[in-house]
């Protein structure tokens, strides 16, 4: 076999092949068994047609025809392994050249992914928010306690914020009662506009067994968008009542004796999901800066099937939730349109598949390489965050054909966590933001029945069971040659980068 390679532009590349008569015995033998299993001729057994005999019965041009199909793709696959081709898409196959009993030669165009000139990566730094936890915030987590243990009692006065009603609702439109929007005896909090558009403005001063009428749009049915008429009854109304904020709440709401010691302790929570978060930003701003120092060219073809197939999904969400992209529009606040949502995803996009071809090339020039307790820990923190085991995981992620996928996204992330841990962080105060804060301390264990032992600890169960299917997703990223292809959605990439340190 003979190849060239001819590059189309930064990431696309062209490949000429030909291959001699005598490396197709392979294909041809393959395809006579095939066609001898298929084809009967009266005098021989099945199987048993020679070779010439299918030639004359089915015809020369078919035959070769199909050993042009079977040829090609393994002949393809070869070339790409020899020359080192990091593909990333499906190529364009051409036959140029098949004279029987001599050669076959064919093109095949690729999207390739781009070699990146990386600039110094060994003085990176990045400037986070300081942690500051206010009386304010405070004060907040601990009214959402008092939430807790607050309760309701009737009161002869108008709804207000913050009551709850047991309302009626009826829709209509054209005159014609709605049966999938009316209901009766619901309870809402008045003030929350967690269901319709002007139910809050109709119940607000309404008392009990009063009635008001107001028009909202339909956001989900064969009528989405069009505007219904809602006559909503107020039946009873009920105040919330919270507990008294003294020793006895922190007693009763948590392990603690003292209110002082109950507010301590949620300084400390809310101090330490700000670290966390540090280091959220601490990641999103080295990725960002990675992205605007280093030229990365996006294969068109990569980002527009990409656009297509996120289209195609959510157009399938809205079917199955009734409604159409103005609904979706206007039930989320999205101003410009089609247009201005198409022109953000996109943008999302370019972004995703940059960061993955910057993280490959950082992992590239580092000789980042994925080891069974690499792939451990991404499987359990994967399978933790999915709620499901890790032999879970691994299966879907087998069944699903995404094990190479998932060996490339452990490798980016590996690489991310690596140039992170590297990265001067540091506060708007001044003060170095230290990443060992960001490590998790427990591995969460699973329920019991999950199949853990009783005499042996959960996590050292987890954990075996993960170790276990980072056994299997190894061997199968083997078998589907995992460094051979790039994937082309780098998002997760991104998103769990903080989670390559997640290792329990």
């Amino acid at each position: 076999m003979k190849s060239t390679i001819e590059n189309l532009g930064p990431t696309r590349v062209r490949l000429a092949i030909e291959v001699p008569w005598s490396d197709l015995d392979h294909a041809f033998g393959e395809v006579y068994k095939e066609l001898g299993k298929q084809v009967r001729v009266p005098g021989f057994r099945p199987g048993k047609v020679p070779n010439r005999v299918l030639d004359q019965r089915i015809g020369r041009p078919v035959v070769l025809e199909q050993v042009v199909q079977h040829a090609v793709p393994e002949v393809y696959s070869e070339a790409v392994r020899e020359n080192q081709v990091r593909v990333i898409s499906q190529p364009d196959v051409e036959v140029t050249r098949l004279d029987d009993g001599e050669a076959l030669a064919f093109t095949a165009e690729v999207d390739v992914a781009p070699t990146l000139e990386l600039p110094p990566l060994d003085a990176l730094a990045v400037t986070v928010d300081d942690v500051e936890v206010t009386d304010e915030e405070i004060d907040a987590q601990v009214t959402v306690m008092r939430e807790r243990f607050a309760t309701l009692s009737g009161v002869e006065r108008a709804a207000e914020d913050g009551d709850y009603v047991s309302i009626d609702l009826e829709a209509t439109l054209d005159g014609e009662v709605l049966e999938d929007g009316s209901t009766t005896g619901m309870s809402y909090e008045v003030g929350s506009g967690g269901l319709m558009a002007g139910l809050d403005e109709a119940v607000r001063g309404l008392s009990t067994d009063e009635s008001a009428t107001f028009s909202t749009a339909l956001l989900s049915g064969e009528d989405a968008g069009r505007e219904a008429e809602v006559t909503v009854t107020v039946r009873s109304v009920k105040a919330k009542e919270l507990p008294e904020l003294d020793d006895e709440f922190a007693s009763i709401a948590s392990e603690f004796d003292t209110l002082a010691e109950l507010r301590e302790d949620v300084r400390t929570r809310l101090a330490r999901t700000k670290v966390l978060q540090q280091g959220a930003q601490a990641r999103d701003k080295l990725v960002e800066h990675l992205i605007e120092a280093i030229e990365v060219p996006v294969p068109e073809n990569m980002v527009t099937q990409e656009l297509a197939w996120r289209g195609q999904a959510m157009e399938r969400e809205l079917a199955q939730a009734g409604m159409d992209w103005d609904a979706y529009f206007t039930a989320a606040g999205v101003e410009g349109g089609r247009e201005a949502y198409d022109a953000e995803l996109r943008e999302n996009v370019e972004k995703a598949v940059k960061t993955q071809f910057i993280l490959d090339s950082i992992a590239d020039a580092r000789e980042v390489t994925v080891d069974n307790e690499d792939l451990s820990a991404q499987i359990m923190a994967q399978a933790q965050r999915n709620r499901v085991s890790p032999e879970q995981y691994a299966q879907q992620l087998q069944q699903g054909n995404n094990i190479a996928d998932f060996v490339a996204d452990v490798r980016r992330t590996k690489a991310l966590a690596q140039l992170l841990e590297e990265t001067t962080i540091t506060d708007e105060s001044g003060n170095v933001v230290d990443l060992e804060a960001l490590r998790p301390r427990t591995v969460d264990a699973p329920a019991a029945g999950d199949g853990a032992d009783d005499d042996e600890p959960a996590d050292e169960v987890a954990a075996e069971a993960a170790a276990e299917a980072a056994d299997d997703a190894s061997a199968a990223a083997d078998e589907a040659g995992a460094g051979d292809t790039v994937v082309t959605d780098a998002e997760s990439a991104v998103d769990d980068a903080e989670g390559s340190t997640d290792k329990p």
